[in-house]
């Protein structure tokens, strides 16, 4: 088991060059009728089977049931579009069994990693002391900064304290799902803030407080840097103000849309990011790093280590004050060395190649944007803000939109699912991957006819 097999290393190496060599690469299927587990049994068993086996099953039987997200016509969801350096550098951290869970263990890789992060806590405006760690993703990362802000309410002088109230955390209802969750994990309820627009905005925040008998346990207030249905930014400056005037920790969301602040056109709609007391951005999305990896920064990283840092007799070694643990500011203890793929990349291509693909993106939702505008059939639902176009398609209902997305994926066309906007069912084009052509839109639009 633990004896370097020349064989098998070299058909694993012929089908990553293979995949990594696909362009375009093809959408595939995910789930649906055909049986897979006539190809799966008897694999496992005491004996073992063959390795070229089992890679041909996979490659033949399995990943052609795996809808591929780094597809440039994958437009549902968020997509991925992991750089070729990205990925060949996560095989490195595979292989290498690399680590980053401590600086005593991995300082070298924690080095790495921080660079990276530093990049982003630079992008945000964040001050010189902010930093974080990489997680698993978005639902991970509100879940350690809501903790942390839960934890510190009371030397801010916010929450419930010795009441009988539980904590609030103060949201709109177009936050992501994993901030609700995040909140019920903590101990915590909601307190919803109606939107103007969609919207989550200062003036809202101050006058649901003011409304609420409830406000006094409202401990943190999470703002939205584009929503994953609409890719919509909050007014985070008007949210930032209002949660310093009442000592309120201050979450952004960015897991999306963060990476639009390379834009220059886009970076405006992020003013006020920079007086966050948290925020998270994934860069398996919208920064072309490989799954799974999100970025959690934090303004004052000490809060977050107070609050994360695990206990154990056999831990006292690595807990060092002028040491950078990952392990003591998220939930998390061991850890992959997740954000090397990103430094890597972001090392390897430059900023400017970076900021060039997010531009891509959002250019290509406009002139999405412009072509529904220009189809009789389709109605736009609202001017894009960053890469996701919502429109509808005049006289269907939920289930013609239901058989037209499962037509588009049946001929390889385009994995495209309908969402819900005010109640009523529409279609939803989220883009990211650089190769996803104006041509492959209009094929798209055409399809509706």
């Amino acid at each position: 088991m633990f004896r370097y097999d020349g064989k098998l290393a070299d058909s694993i190496f012929d089908y990553c060059r293979w995949r990594l060599s696909l362009d375009p690469v093809p959408l595939d299927y995910g789930g649906g009728a055909e049986r897979l587990d006539q190809h799966l049994e008897g694999l496992i068993r005491p004996e073992g089977s063959d390795a070229e086996e089992v890679l041909r099953i996979f490659s033949e039987h399995l990943a052609t049931r795996i809808v591929s997200c780094d597809s440039p016509r994958f437009l549902s969801f968020i997509p991925a579009a992991p750089t070729k350096a990205a990925l060949l550098f996560d095989m490195v951290v595979s292989c290498s069994s690399l680590q980053a869970t401590s600086w005593l263990e991995a300082a070298g890789a924690v080095a790495a990693e921080n660079q990276a992060l530093r990049f982003l806590a630079d992008l945000a405006g964040m001050p010189a002391g902010a930093g974080g760690c990489f997680v698993a993703g978005g639902t991970a990362g509100n879940l350690s900064a809501l903790l942390v802000a839960r934890d510190t309410a009371g030397r801010r002088g916010v929450g419930p304290g010795g009441r009988a109230g539980r904590p609030l955390v103060a949201v709109s209802e177009e936050a992501h799902s994993s901030v609700s969750k995040a909140a019920h994990v903590i101990g915590a309820g909601l307190l919803l803030v109606p939107t103007a627009d969609h919207r989550l905005t200062g003036a809202a925040l101050e006058a649901a407080l003011e409304a609420d008998p409830r406000s006094e346990d409202v401990i943190a207030v999470v703002a939205t840097g584009g929503t994953t249905n609409a890719g919509l930014v909050d007014d985070l400056a008007g949210v930032g103000e209002v949660a310093r005037s009442r000592r309120l920790w201050f979450h952004v969301d960015a897991a999306y849309g963060g990476a639009a602040m390379l834009s220059p056109r886009a970076r405006p709609l992020f003013a006020g990011i920079e007086e966050a007391d948290s925020f998270i951005v994934d860069p398996h999305k919208w920064l072309f790093a490989p799954f799974d990896c999100a970025a959690l920064l934090y303004r004052e990283p000490r809060l977050a280590r107070a609050v994360h840092t695990q206990d154990a007799a056999y831990l006292d070694p690595v807990h060092d004050d002028d040491q950078w643990n990952p392990s003591d500011f998220a939930v998390h203890l061991t850890r992959r060395a997740r954000g090397l793929p990103l430094w890597f990349s972001l090392a390897v291509n430059g900023t400017d190649a970076y900021r060039e693909a997010v531009e891509s993106a959002i250019e290509l939702a406009r002139e999405a944007a412009r072509l529904v505008r220009a189809a009789g059939h389709l109605e736009l639902v609202r001017e894009p803000e960053l890469s996701v176009v919502l429109f509808r398609r005049l006289g269907w209902d939920r289930e013609e939109y239901a058989r037209w997305s499962s037509r588009l994926l049946a001929r390889q066309t385009a994995f495209v699912l309908p969402t819900t906007w005010e109640g009523e069912p529409v279609a939803r084009l989220a883009f990211l991957h650089p190769d996803t052509t104006p041509e492959m839109v209009a094929e798209i639009i055409d399809s509706m006819r």
